[in-house]
């Protein structure tokens, strides 16, 4: 499958799928975010996701894990046979038909990688004892399509999205407003009809074919600061000056922004000082959000950015229309799709300066406070009772409250938000890189090794190395403090 709005699409299927127990698991590769960006957690993944969906087999997955504990770092080929198909082929039979859902797999890093997963999931369809059905969504690219021109013909079918008339989604996303929309009636007691018809046709219009641009629309009329009415009107006032579908979903981006970010102070000249305070928060926080590396909850979030919890939770409660915030606290906060991401980041594209995201800048900072967190490492942090004890010896609630979310996320990846905020170009961030290697090296390594990521230190040590030696002078700061 391949369009704009797949992920969306993804989603809303995976949803519905689970409330009617045939979701089996799902995978949602995101380019540039650690774990979902490659295929080394696909199949592990997968295979924790079916042992909660289909019970039967949870035995023949832990027996697999038994007889090979190695299995999690081993290929993709072995995780697939042996955590998957061979339980699946073991399994009693069972009469319910499963799907998997995976979304945006030309986000997953390695050509050769998304060939085998192909491959690989092909197999499946040769079970007779469960039923399981793949939805997979991607963008139509070359290892995409070569990698289904690998399969038999019987073992897909594929379904374009850009070759669907768009009469027939329009007509989609019209039943899809009217539906979403007529609740918001009678919960607030509007007029009838509300809407009419021709609000309909316009938001129709304004959408031009792009289910997210009706998908945020909708969130933006039901959760906004105003009611229903107020939060429509100001989707229909905002300007219609171009018929590119990216200009009307950037048009409602920015109308969110400067509603639901400064309220209605948008306009009055005499709080320009509080909506630059305020902008400037939401570029700290919500930039923040747009360029980590793995996904956190507002207060980890909080913690990494050394900003007060409830400022966080003000900055980010205000936007439910584009981010995913869960009533549950400790589980992550996302961005809806990622064109929001990307609408912020494009200076084109974000007309108003104030929410404009400065990619480098953000790295720049979140290296500079993974570098303060770094520092909070000391030697035995954990207070252990002595030498030669094992990680699996160690409780990890112990673990996780000596080195708590949002050091451990500092300790994976201040070195890849260095990379990518122009580095070389401060000074100071060089001598802090040459504090951090004189003072907190090993307390750094012992960090690693608690939460079971010693490995990722000497490739960060690798990278750091090739990347100083760029510059002559850091290349040889760097050799100096290695030989002592």
């Amino acid at each position: 499958m391949a369009g704009t709005g797949k992920s969306t699409i993804s989603r809303t299927i995976a949803l519905e799928l689970a409330e009617k127990k045939r979701l089996a698991a799902s995978f949602f590769f995101t380019r540039g975010k650690k774990d979902i960006s490659h295929s080394r957690m696909f199949f592990t993944t997968i295979a924790t996701q079916f042992a909660n969906s289909l019970p039967v087999l949870r035995t023949f997955i832990s027996d697999a894990i038994d007889n090979n504990p190695d299995i999690f770092r081993q290929g993709p080929r072995e995780q697939w046979n042996q955590l998957i198909l061979n339980p699946l082929k073991n399994a009693p039979t069972q009469s319910i038909q499963l799907v998997v859902v995976i979304d945006a797999l030309d986000e997953c890093d390695g050509m050769d990688d998304i060939q085998l997963i192909l491959l690989l999931l092909a197999e499946a369809k040769d079970l007779s004892t469960v039923r399981i059905k793949i939805f997979l969504t991607s963008r139509p690219e070359i290892p995409i399509f070569d990698g289904f021109r690998q399969l038999s013909g019987e073992a897909y079918q594929d379904f374009i999205l850009h070759n669907i008339p768009l009469d027939t989604v329009n007509a989609d996303i019209s039943t899809f407003f009217v539906q979403k929309l007529s609740p918001l009636k009678a919960k607030h007691g509007l007029g009838t009809p509300w809407p009419d018809e021709g609000i309909i046709e316009q938001l129709v219009e304004r959408a031009a074919g792009l289910f997210i641009y009706a998908a945020t629309t909708l969130r933006f009329i039901r959760d906004g600061i105003d009611g229903p009415e107020e939060q429509l009107s100001l989707i229909l006032s905002a300007s219609k000056s171009s018929r590119s579908a990216t200009k009307h979903l950037d048009g409602i981006y920015t109308t969110l922004l400067q509603h639901s970010v400064l309220g209605k102070r948008g306009d009055e000249q005499e709080c320009e000082q509080e909506c630059e305070q305020l902008a400037g928060r939401f570029r700290q926080v919500v930039g923040s959000l747009v360029v980590i590396f793995n996904t956190m909850p507002a207060r980890n979030l909080a913690q990494l950015l050394q900003i007060p919890p409830q400022i966080v939770s003000r900055t980010l409660g205000s936007l439910r229309s584009v981010l995913n915030i869960p009533e549950n606290e400790s589980q992550p906060v996302r961005l809806f799709h990622l064109s929001f991401g990307d609408f912020l980041q494009d200076s084109q594209r974000c007309s108003d300066s104030r929410f404009r995201i400065d990619e480098e800048e953000r790295h720049t900072s979140l290296f500079r406070k993974c570098m303060l967190h770094i520092s909070q490492l000391q030697e035995n942090i954990c207070d252990l009772w002595g030498p030669g004890v094992l990680i699996t010896e160690i409780p990890s609630d112990m673990i996780q409250r000596s080195i708590p979310s949002h050091i451990q996320y500092a300790c994976r990846y201040w070195l890849d938000h260095w990379r990518l905020g122009n580095p070389l170009a401060v000074r100071e961030d060089i001598k802090t890189i040459r504090q951090f290697l004189e003072q907190h090296l090993l307390h750094w390594l012992e960090g690693l090794s608690l939460i079971g990521e010693v490995s990722n230190g000497v490739h960060v040590l690798i990278a750091l190395e090739e990347i100083l030696s760029v510059s002559c002078n850091a290349y040889y700061v760097l050799q100096e403090i290695v030989l002592t």
